[in-house]
């Protein structure tokens, strides 16, 4: 028996809950099951089901949800540590010119 899906109307992309996705997911994970079995099962293209999967173990179920590339906590402490050296100077900077501001106005 041979499944045959029609999609009317004028999408034509089919939207997967990210319920959905999940459930792929770990039928895909599961002992005897490969990504490209599930894929054939459920209509899917092997590519965006390993999408999927990498984009769940990199980040979760919020990340399948957004459909985003999700950042380790590394990553993000580097950027942070990248930003807080110009804020720093700034800072300093900012106070020089208050410094030098209020020694003019005295002489």
């Amino acid at each position: 028996m041979q499944r045959i899906e029609v999609i009317t109307g004028e999408q034509k992309r089919r939207r997967h809950t990210p319920e959905d996705k999940a459930r792929f997911i770990a039928l895909a994970m599961q002992p005897g099951y490969a990504v490209s079995l599930v894929a054939r099962q459920y209509g899917i293209k092997p590519s965006l089901l390993f999408k999927w999967k990498r984009l769940m173990i990199d980040g979760g179920k919020s990340a399948i949800t957004a459909g985003d590339e999700v950042v380790s906590v590394s990553g993000v402490k580097a950027l942070e540590k990248k930003v807080k050296q110009p804020e720093q100077m700034l800072g300093r900077k900012t106070m020089e010119v208050v410094i030098l501001r209020d020694a003019l106005v005295i002489a």
